[in-house]
């Protein structure tokens, strides 16, 4: 027994050294077992100016960022009021906010993952036989886990749904941005083919008292069959860009009907004068609009 006592604490001691190296052995074993390391973008190297063309700056596009109603700067009530109306009738931007909106739940998704569950499920249970009294047996059942992020794959699916939340975040506010601008050209530039209207107006009106005056004179002898040619030609040339102009007023009638989510057949835009003050703009480097179109978009 004395000689045996020595080895069954060296075979002791051994083991408890096992026991404490265990936990340490999977620590080293997950963290090198990790799913793929870090992402980073590939630097490339740009120089700081260029000696053609002056002062060059690297771009920082700021998609993300809220541009706000930059169209309020116009002071056209008209122009607000449909540009609230594409915010929330357009097709196209609410497909983009309900992918926005999936990117977001596929981030809490995956976010739940890093958490317990637990589950349960209850049952009841009535059984009867011949000569004696019903029995009801009563069953609740409760389920709950935990899931290790042993090999980091919790990690990487968060990591991969918030880069892709950050994107639809992106492209919402992109197409928010590349829609709105559509609907303030489409306005503008039917407000500016109803001031075309009234000079057409004008000109065929004063083209009409010409080409009487011209007829009168060529019944007087004074003028040839050439002058009231002229004037007839011109007349009716005046009137086919008038025709030309509510064509062309009809069609950008449609398109905002369009991006309004409205049937162009029941949708209409008053005519009106484009007789608004032109906001005044703060200059800056082309490269700087491309980056946050916002900042050039408020008073």
């Amino acid at each position: 027994m004395r000689t045996r006592r020595p080895a069954l604490r060296r075979a002791g001691g051994s083991g408890l050294r096992a026991a404490l190296a265990i936990p340490g052995l999977i620590g080293l074993c997950a963290s090198a077992c990790a799913v793929g390391p870090k992402y980073q973008p590939p630097q490339t190297p740009v120089p700081p100016a260029f000696k053609e063309l002056g002062t060059w700056k690297p771009a920082q596009p700021n998609d993300q960022t809220l541009r706000g109603k930059w169209w309020e700067i116009f002071n056209d009530p008209q122009l607000n009021a449909l540009e609230e109306q594409l915010s929330v009738s357009n097709n196209t931007l609410r497909a983009v906010q309900a992918q926005f909106d999936q990117a977001r739940a596929l981030v809490r998704g995956a976010r739940a993952a890093t958490l317990p569950f637990v589950s349960g499920d209850a049952s009841i249970e009535r059984t009867s036989e011949a000569g004696k009294s019903d029995a009801t047996t009563y069953n609740l059942t409760v389920d709950a886990g935990y899931e290790l992020d042993v090999w980091g794959r919790v990690r990487q699916t968060i990591q991969a749904s918030r880069a892709s939340a950050q994107a639809s975040a992106a492209d919402l506010e992109s197409v928010s941005l590349s829609l709105h601008a559509e609907l303030a050209l489409d306005y503008f530039t039917l407000r500016a083919l109803d001031a075309e209207k009234e000079i057409f107006d004008t000109s065929v009106s004063a083209y009409e008292r010409a080409l009487e005056l011209t007829r009168n004179r060529y019944q007087g002898g004074v003028a040839s069959a050439v002058d009231v040619a002229q004037a007839e030609t011109q007349l009716e040339s005046t009137r086919a860009q008038a025709i030309d102009n509510q064509l062309r007023r009809a069609q950008l009638e449609h398109a905002i009907a369009v991006l309004l989510g409205r049937p162009a057949s029941s949708f209409g835009v008053a005519r009106a004068p484009l007789d608004m003050p032109v906001p005044a703009v703060r200059a800056g480097l082309p490269a700087e609009i491309l980056e946050t179109p916002s900042r050039y978009c408020r008073r």
